[in-house]
């Protein structure tokens, strides 16, 4: 198997080849394409000589796959391939140029199909297709409601640096050609607080050139310049690292926790570092250390500001029945306190998330094998386990009886409770997804509180930045540290201000 680049000669018209799209070697090898693929036009170009016009031949690669198994599939040199099914006058103009194609092992194959998940009705619905197909990317929301897509590995199973945006109100897609920076599969990017730019701690799924796309550093999408960030720890040992903001969003504060060397490798580490992003000279600093290292750790924000670190395994994929079956709490403060171990293990496709009751899920985890001696193939497994954080056992939790299914950002909200003499803080923590190790969604944003007639009222930063827009889960805590349920709480994007000259103005 392998890419097959299409050629199309012909000027006037694209062309389209289906799925399964037969390509027939000079010495008769056969290849099935696993993909459709359009080919657009040739380009034309007219001359001043006796030529009249010029014509270069577009092209679009595709992965095809041996339609014989093992050897006799194996082409060693370079060859040009007819299509099958097209007509000859066709043929002169369309043709497959194949690489080598041989038994060693290849990546995999991204698609460009995109859907959307409605969580009223557990259904999926597909929306237009990406510009770009993609195999572990990362999706990030941004401050105006968009979703940056970026890296992934492309129909041919190749790290691909082409980064778009899909605009859910509009239900399309756009290419950013402007943005060309490398990162390897699910990159942990984030958006900070200031317009534009964005932080990637560095930490990643794995897949792409081990000397790109792995530099910790801040990327302004304006201007596409990425300025690297020193101090991190065992920086070799990133790849499946877990990143999270620590306390409010507002605190700018990261952490990066645990990870692995590049690849199938036993290393692992169980640093804990910490970058401040408002720092006039921002560098990460050393942190605790956990007790073992860990890669694949689920990471997830508390509504008392702790995140709960749970889960993983010190070797690559539970390699050698090495998952930790640990959990600690990372505190506001930096620090590391003991909280109740696992009891299942959990390693890749794993992940951990926050319940409106404030509870934690974790489910998931895929290891290589099931046994010390690694000669078990591993199983997926399906268990289900919920923590209940020691905050559920301190006496009555406060309530909130009433609040708005919508808070804009700027607004304040009333926010009906009996218990609002102990309300002390509240938070509103995102709705998060939760996919090997990439949590880039998740953050606990601060709201101003104060007392009100029959509760309190709270106010939600103005920033889009700070309250990127989407769903989220208001949570009430009182003196103790002790939160309420949460209401579920939708905030939409911020108008863009408006740019439209006064009937006056615009008459002189």
């Amino acid at each position: 198997a392998g890419s097959m680049t299409v050629k199309n000669e012909d000027p006037n018209a694209p062309r389209s080849l289906p799925a399964g799209t037969e390509f027939v070697s000079p010495t008769g090898a056969k290849f099935r394409s696993d993909f459709p693929v359009t080919i657009p036009p040739a380009k034309k170009t007219l001359t001043n000589d006796r030529r009249g016009a010029t014509v270069a031949s577009s092209e679009q690669t595709v992965f095809v796959e041996a339609e014989v198994q093992g050897p006799a599939g194996i082409i060693a040199d370079p060859n040009k391939y007819q299509i099958t099914g097209i007509t000859p006058a066709d043929s002169k103009n369309l043709y497959g140029l194949g690489r080598k194609f041989d038994l060693s092992k290849q990546d995999y194959q991204g698609t460009n199909k995109a859907y959307t998940f409605d969580p009223v009705s557990e259904t999926w619905s597909p929306v237009p297709d990406m510009n770009a197909s993609r195999w572990y990317p990362t999706l990030l929301p941004l401050a105006d409601g968009t979703v940056l897509t970026l890296s992934g590995l492309d129909n041919v199973g190749q790290i691909t640096n082409r980064a778009e945006v899909f605009d859910p109100k509009t239900q399309t897609w756009a290419d950013r050609k402007d943005l060309t920076r490398l990162f390897s599969t699910y990159p942990a990017v984030f958006q900070t607080a200031v317009p534009n730019r964005l932080v990637f701690s560095g930490a990643n799924a794995g897949y792409g050139p081990a000397d790109q796309g792995r530099t910790p550093g801040f990327w302004d999408i304006s201007n596409n310049v990425f300025t690297p960030i020193p101090g991190l720890r065992d920086q070799d040992m990133i790849q499946t690292g877990g990143t999270a903001f620590i306390g409010p969003v507002q605190d700018q504060r990261l952490a990066v926790v645990g990870g692995g060397a590049i690849g199938e490798s036993p290393r692992s580490t169980g640093r804990i570092d910490f970058l401040d992003l408002n720092s006039p000279s921002p560098a990460f600093r050393p942190g605790p250390m956990m007790p073992e290292g860990v890669r694949y750790p689920n990471l997830v924000n508390l509504p008392d500001d702790s995140t709960l670190i749970s889960n993983g395994s010190w070797d690559y994929r539970g390699k050698g029945a090495s998952n930790n079956h640990l959990a600690e709490f990372l505190r506001p403060d930096g620090t590391l306190t003991p909280a109740a171990d696992p009891a299942v293990g959990r390693d890749y496709h794993s992940e951990g998330l926050l319940l409106p009751d404030g509870r934690v899920l974790t489910a998931g985890s895929d290891p290589l094998f099931d046994d010390p001696k690694n000669t078990v193939s591993g199983t997926f497994e399906q268990r289900i386990e919920i923590y209940s954080p020691p905050y559920m056992y301190q006496g009555n939790r406060p309530t909130v009886t009433d609040a708005p299914s919508t808070m804009t950002m700027g607004s304040t909200a009333h926010i009906a409770t009996p218990d609002a003499s102990r309300i002390r803080t509240a938070r509103l923590i995102k709705a998060s997804t939760a996919t090997h190790v990439t949590t880039v969604d998740m953050r606990s944003v601060a709201l101003d509180v104060r007392p009100s007639p029959g509760g309190v009222d709270v106010t939600v930063p103005p920033q889009p930045e700070i309250v990127t827009p989407g769903p989220y889960m208001l949570f009430l805590v009182d003196d103790r540290g002790v939160p309420s349920e949460a209401k579920m709480v939708t905030v939409p994007t911020k108008p863009a201000p408006s740019t439209t000259r006064s009937a006056r103005a615009s008459s002189r």
